[in-house]
Parts: C-alpha cells; sequence; structure tokens
C-alpha cells in the first residue's frame, strides 16, 4: 500500500510540474517559438517525405498522411523526436493493401501536425503546409493538413488521412476540397500511429470532388466503387431524400445560409432537428473533445521529456492529464446513449446536414502556434461528436459570398456504414452548387 501511494503522490507532482510548464508557455510565451529551419520535402510543405512521379505518369498518384506506416520508410507523425530516433516501418499499415496490390503512384508521405494533436495543422519542425484557399496566410487545419494541401495544390490525385475529431473534414473545408470521415472499424488501422485506436480513429480519403473520394474509398474497402454506383442507381436524383439541419449556436450566419444555400439548390427535402437532439449533440462534442485529450496522453506522455517534441505539443499532451482525473469516465459512461440517440434520428432521416466549421479558417498566428491559439481553432469544429458516434461524415466545399474566401463546407453526417450512399449525396450537393 505505501508503494502505491508513493506512486500517486509521484504521479501528482509530475502533473502539477507539467502544467505549470503548459500555464506558462500559454500566459508569457504568448506563442512564440524558436524559429527553426524547416525540413519540410517541398516548398508548401506539403510533404515530409516526397517522391515526384515521372512526366509521363499516368497512373492515379497517392500521397499517405506520416501517421500511416509505408515500408521502407520512417513515419514521424510529424514530430522531430521520431523523425531522428525511428527506425523504418518493417511493413505497410493494413490501409495501404490495395493501393500496393494496384500499382498506384505513391508520390510521398504527407505533414502533419506534431503527433496529430495541433488542430490549426501548424507544425514547427517539418514547417506547416501553406494553405492555398486564399492570398491570405490561413491555416491548413490539422491534423492531416498536408493531404489536405497536396490535394489542393494538385500534388496528389488522392491523399490518405486520419480523422480522430475531425482531422480530415477540418483541413478538407480550410483547404476547399473534400474528406470522408469513415465508420470507426470499417478501414483497418493496423500501422497507424495511435490517437485513441480503440475509440475514435479512422482512416479515410481526400480529394479535390468527389470522384476522387470515390476512388479513394476503392483503396480503402474493396470493392466500394461498385457499392457506390449501386448507390447512384437507387437515387440518381435528391428526390425522396431526408436531411436532418442542425443548427450550432455560434456559427457564422453567412456560413449558415451558406449551408442552407446548397441543400436547397440540391432538392433535399430538409427538416430541422429538435432542441433536444442539438444539445446531445453539444454534450458529445465535449465529451468526444476530452475522450481524444486523455487518449492523446495515454500514448505520447512517455514524450513530455523528450528533446525534439515541441513545447506546445507537451503542453497539449499535458492537459489531457488533467482531463483523464476529472470528466474523462463520465465521457466514456455517456457514449453509449449519444449512439442510441444519433440513430434515433437516423431513423427519421437520412443524412444530417450542419457547417464542418463554425467560422471561415483563421489566419495564421504571426510568432507561431500556442495551446490557446489550439483550443480557439478546436472551439470551431462542429465534427467531434461524429467519431463519438463511431459514424461517416463528408466535408464538401460550398460557395460562400466572400471576397478573400470562396467557399466554406457543409458536413453531411450518415449512419454506420453508410459511405457509397453518402458519396452519392455528396455528388448531388456537388453537382448543385457547380451549375
Amino acid at each position: 500500500m505505501s508503494n502505491q501511494l508513493f506512486q500517486v503522490a509521484t504521479f501528482d507532482r509530475a502533473i502539477v510540474r507539467t502544467m505549470l510548464a503548459a500555464l506558462f508557455l500559454v500566459s508569457c510565451l504568448s506563442g512564440c517559438a524558436i524559429p527553426r529551419i524547416p525540413a519540410s520535402a517541398t516548398r508548401d510543405h506539403a510533404f515530409i517525405t516526397y517522391w515526384p512521379p515521372p512526366n509521363d505518369n499516368k497512373k492515379l498518384r497517392l500521397a499517405v498522411k506520416d501517421l500511416i506506416d509505408m515500408k521502407g520508410v520512417v513515419t514521424t507523425a510529424g514530430c522531430e523526436f521520431l523523425a531522428k530516433n525511428s527506425s523504418p516501418a518493417k511493413q505497410d499499415a493494413a490501409c495501404l493493401a490495395i493501393a500496393r496490390q494496384r500499382g498506384v503512384q505513391f508520390v510521398g508521405k504527407t505533414n502533419t501536425s506534431e503527433l496529430a494533436l495541433a488542430v490549426s495543422g501548424i507544425n514547427e519542425y517539418f514547417g506547416t503546409p501553406r494553405n492555398p484557399l486564399a492570398h491570405w496566410p490561413l491555416i491548413p487545419g490539422g491534423s492531416s493538413s498536408g493531404s489536405a494541401v497536396a490535394v489542393a495544390n494538385n500534388e496528389a490525385d488522392v491523399a490518405f488521412g486520419t480523422d480522430s475529431a475531425g482531422s480530415i473534414r477540418i483541413p478538407a473545408a480550410n483547404c476547399g476540397i473534400v474528406g470522408l470521415k469513415t465508420t470507426f472499424g470499417l478501414v483497418r488501422i493496423d500501422g497507424v500511429y495511435p490517437i485513441a485506436p480503440n475509440l475514435l480513429d479512422t482512416v479515410g480519403p481526400m480529394a479535390r470532388d468527389m470522384a476522387g473520394v470515390v476512388e479513394g474509398m476503392d483503396l480503402l474497402q474493396a470493392g466500394f466503387a461498385a457499392r457506390y454506383r449501386q448507390a447512384v442507381i437507387a437515387k440518381p436524383s435528391a428526390n425522396g431524400i431526408r436531411v436532418g439541419r442542425l443548427y450550432i449556436k455560434g456559427t457564422a450566419p453567412s456560413i449558415n445560409r451558406a449551408v442552407d444555400s446548397a441543400l436547397a439548390a440540391t432538392g433535399f427535402e430538409v427538416v430541422k432537428l429538435d432542441p433536444e437532439f442539438t444539445k446531445r449533440w453539444d454534450q458529445a462534442q465535449k465529451d468526444a473533445s476530452t475522450v481524444a485529450a486523455v487518449s492523446a496522453w495515454i500514448y505520447d506522455q512517455k514524450f513530455l521529456n523528450q528533446l525534439g517534441v515541441s513545447n506546445r505539443t507537451r503542453a497539449i499532451v499535458a492537459l489531457g492529464a488533467i482531463e483523464y482525473r476529472t470528466t474523462y469516465r463520465a465521457a466514456l459512461q455517456r457514449q453509449v446513449a449519444w449512439k442510441t440517440a444519433i440513430q434515433s434520428e437516423f431513423e427519421k432521416v437520412n443524412f444530417i446536414a450542419l457547417p464542418t466549421m463554425q467560422k471561415l479558417p483563421p489566419l495564421m498566428p504571426p510568432f507561431g502556434g500556442s495551446v490557446a491559439f489550439e483550443a480557439r481553432a478546436l472551439a470551431l469544429q462542429n465534427t467531434q461528436a461524429v467519431n463519438f458516434a463511431g459514424v461517416p461524415a463528408l466535408a464538401i466545399p460550398v460557395p460562400i459570398p466572400n471576397k478573400s474566401v470562396p467557399v466554406t463546407s457543409l458536413q453531411l453526417v450518415g449512419p454506420s456504414r453508410s459511405e457509397a450512399a453518402l458519396l452519392n449525396a455528396g455528388r448531388l450537393v456537388e453537382s448543385a452548387v457547380k451549375r
């Protein structure tokens, strides 16, 4: 018993020391980071490792987030420490099997937030991928920042990303492309660097349009293209597709109008979801963020005293320890009820629609990221509740009347394993907004 008490006391002191460091970083450094020479493989910082395709290449160009193991290549997870101290992967992650069999053109491992923990997409060592959506320096969104920028800059036809709380849909929304968060458990995650592998982690495709995302899904799930064609035949138009519209407090009116206009132009039957479900969604957002933060601490606390890990990332990891001791257990206990609640809604509607983000992407901070900036960026997301439910969701660019940023993002959420029908609905939106 005395040994257990000693371990608890040591644990408490470690938390206090780490939290003091985190508070110092937020309140005193105000986001300033020690300048480093970017180590990215491309000028836009989209890639950590880049293999330019031959000029006569006619194959599909596939980029892979550097959280996903590729045989013979170091998986850095966007982290200097791992880049310098890890051995090359001995085998591919399971999600690359079909792509290998089909001989696609792998063009590189894409940049990511360090350890996939920063929602802004900022990376101080490899350089932050440059969002091409506007002339202003907007954040690319994280953590699949490099995958989104590679696709947006036409350096890849399809990119694989990972999504634990929005890490595919947020950079897709920020960079004006399409991103699909898949059903939890649909795509194997063996060989993928973990955030919350038993609760939230998924792998999914990103592309410039719906056709590209279909190609990407066909590389992740055998036979998907055929299932998608069947979905198109079953629902060639929006007639009979019922969409529940979810309104989130704090969303910019212009973004709500853009989403509503896109839904109306598509011709869906749109119904407003009731306030009780909105309250449950809001709680699921908080619970998912708690679970993601604690899971990151569980897997990454070993880096708290390592050189080659940024102070910002250490502070983010340390904050998960506090949530573990306070809100984590209650959050997990509410997950089953949340899954039941969202399934009940899908008995009334085919899909749920809401903005992917509550506001347009913020500007890059002038002196690097901070925990406070990451918290502000996290508050803009409408994505975490989807991961907590384990269902798929699609981020689709839709036009917005704005002089600086031409598009915002509509998020369509579907029931479990409805990816084919969801992408067909996305096809209808895409066609409607391009008329």
